[in-house]
């Protein structure tokens, strides 16, 4: 079967290769093998490769956070899984046309999923939802604000908002992204800059923005602090720029803000099988509903991993980039 390894961290499309390898083991008791249908290009799987992100700790490594597929054999002690069930597949190395996987690692979801949905659903919808959830309690009425407002992440943000009648603030590098996100329910969208504060208060005056979300850190987590109410957090969960999250002492002292991070393996994939199963229950039933809807801009065969990587980082994207282990790219 095909597979995409990698011997060396690097630049992902000059170091990941698609590599034919054995077909997997006969699973155990526990164990499932998976056909993979789908697997999307995380930006953290760009980062893992090159080095700048938990990953493996040997070499070669096969890679992929995110994936979907058919159960094609299960072992003699799993009950709760039937051949031929579509699942959500939540351990790494997903880039390949089969997985043998604990049936742990594995959540059934509807089939009547769009498959290429269902390949972005492990990471960004649950983060979203999440961040949105833990760290303040929103009334309608408040405001969030975020940059990378056009990143899967973004999207789903400003979608689940609507929900709570929150409303958002969306901050993007380029003026070209602001009407597509207006287009999908952002309130405000604003081109960052030094005098981001001065401009989002010239437009909501003293509303209350309790809550930040930063992908980028750097310069740009300032800037988001800098709009928010007294006593506001901001929460990072991304490493975009590769620069240290900046906030200032006047942010801390002043004005009692908070930083602080999110990573959805320690939020949920720690929790009871029960809760995981619950959440993505409820994302598949926004994506059936189209609630939550994630842009694909193109894919690819397994075989045609570096055209895919070097998509994937391209700058100018309108949506994700995803491997189709059987399909058509």
């Amino acid at each position: 079967m095909k597979a995409i390894e990698y011997a060396q961290f690097g630049v992902p499309h000059a170091v990941c290769r698609c590599v034919e390898v054995a077909d997997p083991a006969a699973p155990a008791a526990h164990e499932v093998v998976v056909a993979v249908e789908a697997s999307a290009i995380n930006p953290a799987d760009l980062l893992i490769i090159r080095g700048e992100y938990p990953g493996p700790d040997e070499l070669p490594a096969r890679q992929g956070i995110e994936g979907v597929g058919r159960i094609d054999a299960i072992g003699s002690e799993v009950t709760d899984l039937n051949i031929g069930d579509r699942v959500l597949l939540l351990g790494r190395g997903n880039w390949a046309e089969k997985i043998l996987c604990s049936a742990e690692q594995v959540v059934r979801i509807p089939k009547e999923l769009d498959i290429l949905q269902a390949a972005q659903m492990k990471a960004n919808p649950p983060s979203a939802h999440f961040m949105l959830q833990d760290y303040v309690d929103l009334e309608p009425g408040d405001f969030v604000i975020q940059n990378a407002a056009n990143s899967a992440v973004g999207q789903h943000i400003i979608r689940l908002a609507k929900m709570l009648n929150v409303k958002t603030i969306n901050i993007v590098r380029r003026e070209n992204l602001i009407e597509p996100l207006k287009a999908i329910g952002a309130d405000y969208v604003f081109v960052d800059g030094d005098d981001l504060a001065a401009r989002v208060r010239a437009e909501v005056g003293d509303a209350n923005i309790p809550l930040a979300i930063d992908a980028a850190g750097g310069k740009s987590c300032e800037h988001l602090a800098d709009c928010l109410s007294d006593s506001g957090i901001v929460v990072n969960y991304g490493f975009l720029s590769g620069d240290p999250c900046m906030i200032t002492p006047t942010h801390t002292i002043i004005h009692q803000i908070n930083l602080t991070g999110f990573w959805l393996v320690k939020r949920l994939f720690q929790q009871s099988r029960e809760e995981i199963e619950n959440v993505y229950q409820g994302m598949a039933d926004l994506f059936i509903q189209n609630t939550l809807h994630s842009p694909v801009e193109a894919t690819y065969r397994l075989e045609q991993v570096a055209e895919a990587l070097a998509h994937a980082e391209r700058a100018g994207r309108d949506g994700k980039i995803l491997f189709v282990a059987n399909g058509d790219g």
